[in-house]
């Protein structure tokens, strides 16, 4: 049988040549990767790697003890009281502008309330495109375009295409699409050096933790996602995708055009996105981008997943406005988990750290928070001091 060295392994991790490792055999994914049900990209971000399920042994016992607690079994009810919150506040949007009219006041409380209600059916769809419902895949994937799609005007394929890689690498540059900041943004310590070092300056980075406030949270979804969806379901032909995006935009105008016709309409749509993204990013990036964002550093899958993530303190609150993504760590570790089984797995996972040395971090929600704008006036620094000399 023959052997390999790593050196020779690491060189096979090109588009049309891509050797894996499991449990010490050496496998050539070039035409397989095509099939992986997760994407070729997601496999294929291990090639020339060993990618044996990545998991240590403790982690494999820590699996299996949380599958023994029935940690993996879904409670129905509490899926479809969340699903039932958002059609209640969808409802009560509805009646306040029918009762009330179209003056500025029921508007804005109205916006409030319909924004709200997105971001909670983002935070749903995750749950079944994580597969973390149901037993049968089949019926997470059709809920999971039913809320996408329907509910919240987007592509479960385009979500799919982008989230399998972000948990796959995450904060890894080139593999992980969430740290993509396409020039706008610099990240973490060595992005910004190398930036700096080669006299790259898009944008005034030193800066950039104080016009986050206006190209952040308030463009994110009303004008990259929107544009990246909508092209995205165009440009692959994901025609039933597309479908249910137009069941969303036709349910919406036919309900508010007659209070307020189509501009207006068209502007109250964009006003509840601009209100949900900033919802969204500070959330979304509360947990990584405070995190090590880097090259592909040689790791155990275990530590990948820690290093790239961390924890919010639990409330109710915190749990409902996060989604539950304030278990960052767990989700990440076992992300077909069911969300409210998070908090029961959570010790186990520290104890594990704790007896590796792997750090686990958890911090309050606006310490998270802080956290963002912080890292951003770091790394701004580190590229202004590299521009300027090295």
């Amino acid at each position: 049988m023959p052997t390999f060295s790593w050196e020779e392994i690491q060189k096979h991790n090109l588009p049309t040549d891509k050797w894996l490792v499991v449990d010490r055999k050496v496998y050539n994914i070039t035409k397989w990767s095509r099939r992986h049900p997760g994407g070729h990209r997601v496999i294929g971000h291990y090639a020339g790697e060993d990618a044996t399920s990545q998991i240590i042994e403790d982690f494999r016992a820590l699996r299996k003890t949380a599958e023994a607690m029935n940690l993996f079994k879904s409670n129905h009810l509490f899926f479809l009281l969340l699903l039932a919150h958002i059609i209640v506040m969808e409802s009560i949007a509805w009646f306040t502008i029918f009762y009330f009219g179209n003056g500025w006041i029921p508007t804005i409380i109205t916006s409030f309330v319909l924004a709200t209600s997105q971001v909670q059916a983002g935070w749903l769809q995750h749950d079944y495109g994580h597969l973390s419902v149901y037993k049968k895949s089949t019926w997470n994937h059709v809920v999971h375009k039913f809320i996408i799609g329907h509910v919240k005007g987007a592509s479960a394929n385009w979500w799919n295409h982008r989230h399998f890689q972000h948990h796959a690498k995450p904060n890894i540059f080139q593999k992980d699409p969430d740290v993509n900041m396409l020039h706008v943004f610099v990240l973490g310590e060595w992005q910004p050096v190398e930036y700096g070092k080669k006299k790259l300056k898009y944008l005034p980075y030193n800066h950039q933790h104080e016009y986050f406030f206006l190209v952040g949270p308030p463009l994110l979804i009303p004008l990259y996602f929107q544009y990246q969806i909508i092209m995205s379901m165009i440009v692959h032909k994901h025609w039933v995708d597309l479908a249910w995006a137009i069941s969303y935009y036709a349910r919406f105008f036919v309900t508010y055009i007659p209070f307020y016709g189509v501009l207006g309409a068209i502007l109250f749509l964009n006003f509840i996105r601009f209100l949900e993204s900033h919802w969204f990013v500070w959330v979304t990036q509360m947990n990584h981008i405070v995190m090590d964002i880097d090259r592909e550093p040689y790791r155990d899958w275990f530590s990948t997943q820690l290093a790239a993530t961390c924890n919010v303190e639990q409330s109710f609150f915190n749990d409902w406005f996060s989604g539950h993504l304030n278990f960052q760590i767990e989700h990440h570790l076992f992300p077909t988990m069911p969300r409210h089984n998070f908090h029961k797995v959570a010790p186990l996972v520290r104890s594990l750290c704790a007896k590796h040395g792997i750090p686990y971090q958890e911090k309050p929600l606006l310490r998270a928070l802080q956290d963002i704008i912080r890292s951003l006036k770091k790394s701004g620094e580190l590229w202004l001091d590299a521009y300027l000399h090295k």
